[in-house]
């Protein structure tokens, strides 16, 4: 009964609300495939329904090629989302434990803390320590959980000799203070020396000689480096400048250690910004795993220094547009920068190791990079303005990349092991927003289909409810096409007045005359 009293003009109306959506479709579509190259629907249908459906992309090669190409894509991931050392990273005894005395909070995790164990054990030990009492001990204490012990054993290592391993252990967990951990450093820094020229005498000798020189020159480079760091926080960044300079300079292959980050925050400090710019230049192109922060992020505010420079002489240039690119290339590498950058989002102390891409590394740039970009006049308003439209660039930044590799997916759970989650929410990669032509044409696919659900449950409701809209549709439009009509007459008899009034006017014009 209700599609025999349905009339024409219900299928008119249909049929154009149709057209209409297939129109909206054909647009969006269009704008789609201009700008990223491919279907929308069918980007869609590949790679979210057929997987549902238990279909195989025809498009993957030959099963060779696919195995050696998930291999790969495996082994990318892996190391990826490996680990790395924190250059910048604080003192246990002078930094991170003042933290935990004021708020009682723990700043680094247990798994942050075995990490760095592990690190200990590797640059710090060899097979042939028990050759010698003090190394032997040492070789325990690094394996110890409990801090105290770790202590103790280090008072018990130097009570039989100087050992410099046992002055790094107390000058990064016993000292209070940095001054007091420079001078236990300087006192490490003795020992090892005399370690390190005895065992480069003997290293030709035998492996087990070759791993003691290997164990000393890591011992002495740790040294030199923590005693740069001293000085820089102790507001002597020229001498720590010069010590980095020196110590690159001194052992070029020890890269692990990453000492030119070190470097470019203290020629950030002293605005020495030519300086910075040759040392991205330099460590730009190694073929060792880039730290985006560091390098990207820096080149971005050295950019945007030039860019208010040249704005500033000639107006805009191609120095706003480098810059421009310069922070979409960082923060596709990492995300989680600019929000800290910005304060939308509370810093916490840096933990001790950090994720390539990950929060950990934005925590821990930002950290110390914050005040430099304050420094550079207008940098924080350019990235406030530019950074979100990196996500415009991506459609999809979790499965392609514009300039980099695809964003790894286990940086978030890395991430939850290495920050103290209990008072920080660990930043996720931010997700794209649906459009508004999606959840229009939802909400009107859902509507249609309630309508129809309704009408097959309740024809004659449904049937009495379609009259009463079309009778107040018909009342409102007639009473729409009365006011018009009205609104019509009276225009036409102010008309008529005011025409026979002008002749009359004139016909007693005319008699006078």
């Amino acid at each position: 009964m209700f599609l025999n009293t349905l009339t024409p003009k219900f299928y008119v109306a249909l049929t154009g609300t149709s057209s209409l959506i297939s129109g909206l479709i054909l647009i969006f579509e269009w704008w789609y495939f201009r700008k990223y190259g491919t279907s929308f629907i069918e980007q869609v249908s590949v790679s979210h329904l057929r997987p549902l459906l238990g279909g195989v992309d025809s498009s993957s090669p030959s099963n060779s090629n696919t195995s050696n190409g998930e291999a790969d894509s495996n082994r990318q991931s892996v190391s990826e989302c490996k680990v790395w050392r924190n250059p910048l990273n604080l003192f246990r005894g002078a930094e991170y434990n003042r933290y935990t005395w004021v708020t009682g909070r723990e700043p680094l995790t247990y798994y942050d803390m075995n990490l760095s164990a592990q690190d200990h054990q590797t640059f710090f030990t060899c097979d042939s320590d028990h050759l010698r009492p003090a190394d032997a001990i040492m070789q325990k204490a690094w394996r110890e959980r409990n801090p105290q012990a770790r202590i103790s054993a280090a008072h018990e290592a130097l009570e039989l000799e100087d050992c410099a391993t046992a002055y790094i252990l107390l000058a990064e967990e016993e000292a209070t203070t940095i001054m007091e951990a420079e001078r236990l450093f300087k006192q490490a820094l003795k020992a090892g020396e005399g370690c390190y020229r005895r065992s480069q005498q003997l290293q030709h000798h035998g492996t087990q000689y070759e791993a003691q020189h290997r164990r000393d020159t890591n011992v002495l480079v740790y040294i030199k480096r923590r005693l740069a760091m001293c000085s820089r926080k102790l507001g002597r960044t020229r001498e720590a400048v010069k010590m980095m300079r020196d110590l690159m300079k001194e052992f070029p292959l020890l890269s692990m250690f990453n000492i030119h980050e070190n470097l470019l925050e203290s020629l950030l400090e002293l605005q020495n910004y030519a300086d910075v710019q040759a040392v991205l230049a330099k460590y730009d192109d190694i073929s060792l795993p880039k730290s985006a922060t560091i390098l990207s992020f820096s080149s971005a505010m050295v950019l945007t220094l030039r860019c208010s420079a040249a704005a500033s002489r000639r107006g805009l240039s191609t120095a706003e547009m480098n810059a421009v690119e310069a922070i979409h290339r960082a923060v596709e590498f990492n995300p989680h920068v600019p929000k800290y950058l910005l304060e939308m989002k509370s810093l916490i102390l840096p933990p001790e190791h950090i994720l390539k891409r990950g929060d950990s590394e934005a925590i821990a740039y930002a950290f110390f990079h914050l005040q430099h970009w304050k420094r550079v006049e207008g940098a924080l308003n350019l990235l406030h303005c530019t950074w979100e439209g990196t996500f415009r660039m991506i459609p999809y930044p979790l499965e392609k990349g514009h300039l980099f590799y695809p964003y790894p997916v286990c940086t978030e759970t890395a991430d939850r092991e290495l920050l103290p989650t209990v008072f920080h929410e660990v930043s996720v990669y931010p997700k794209k927003e649906l459009p508004f032509f999606i959840l229009f044409t939802a909400g009107l696919c859902s509507f249609t289909a309630m309508l129809a659900l309704l009408t097959h449950q309740f024809p004659e409701l449904m049937g009495v409810f379609a009259k009463a809209v079309s009778t107040h549709t018909h009342t409102h439009t007639h009473t729409q096409r009365w006011r018009t009509r009205c609104s019509n007459t009276l225009t036409s008899l102010l008309t008529r007045l005011i025409t026979s009034s002008l002749l009359s006017n004139l016909l007693q014009r005319d008699k006078l005359v």
